[in-house]
């Protein structure tokens, strides 16, 4: 008889080995991803007894409340994602985001005829903390800068153009659909300091040609970002959200 060649045998047994580990590591995988979803599930069961123990904490505790928010998100809970359900019904995330998210754009609209629609984050929750204050509420909730954050994510939808802004150490809030262009978000970098820039500041700070400088300028005035005051020696260009956030 004609025996088969030694190499073909080791080939189809290098075969079937590499099968029975595949089904050895898919049947592990399986059991650990089964494992893993009852881990989640009863992590979302403990989720929902402490929210039952601790939701007048959750409301009225702001602290408490980016503390339960952020145990959420690590097993991929958002209470905000819907108005109805068992975290809208328990603990009113979906109205009080809701409410919060008005009073943001009513808070927005009456300043942007003063800076263009670009507000520090800590001045809307001043300027919101006094409207709330105002309506006399016998159950107020306070509110941290985590919450206006979180309600303006709820704003996306109506793409009003609302959004959250780093612009160097500060979070600004932009209220209006335009975007910032490269050379506004830098001359809003540079004047965080003193408030303004002029030319000359600019110019030294920036290296900017002549060309550059004045159509950057151009541009924070007509989009109602800065003031020029000609009083000064060298024409100084102010930014309303600084100044007014200072007060």
């Amino acid at each position: 008889m004609r025996r088969r060649p030694v190499g073909l045998a080791n080939v189809r047994h290098k075969e079937r080995l590499e099968r029975d580990y595949q089904q050895v590591g898919d049947s592990i995988a399986a059991k650990e991803l089964q494992q893993l979803h009852t881990q989640l599930e009863v992590f979302k069961g403990h989720l929902e007894a402490f929210s039952w123990k601790h939701q007048k904490d959750i409301k009225k505790n702001p602290e408490f409340r980016a503390h339960f928010q952020r145990m959420c998100a690590s097993i991929g809970v958002d209470p905000l994602a819907s108005n109805k359900g068992f975290w809208a019904d328990l603990l009113g995330f979906g109205d009080f985001y809701y409410e919060l998210g008005i009073q943001i754009i009513e808070t927005c609209i009456t300043t942007r005829t003063r800076d263009g629609g670009l507000t520090a984050l800590e001045d809307l929750k001043q300027r919101l903390e006094r409207m709330r204050s105002k309506q006399g509420q016998k159950e107020k909730q306070d509110i941290t800068e985590d919450d206006i954050v979180r309600a303006i994510r709820t704003l996306k939808p109506l793409s009003g153009g609302f959004e959250v802004l780093e612009i160097g150490k500060r979070k600004m809030v932009r209220s209006v659909p335009k975007e910032l262009d490269k050379d506004q978000s830098a001359l809003l970098l540079l004047a965080q300091k003193q408030r303004f820039v002029n030319k000359l500041i600019i110019q030294q700070s920036l290296g900017w040609e002549e060309t550059r400088l004045d159509n950057g300028l151009l541009h924070l005035l007509q989009d109602g970002l800065a003031w020029r005051d000609d009083q000064a020696e060298v024409p100084a260009y102010w930014i309303p959200s600084y100044f007014f956030s200072e007060g």
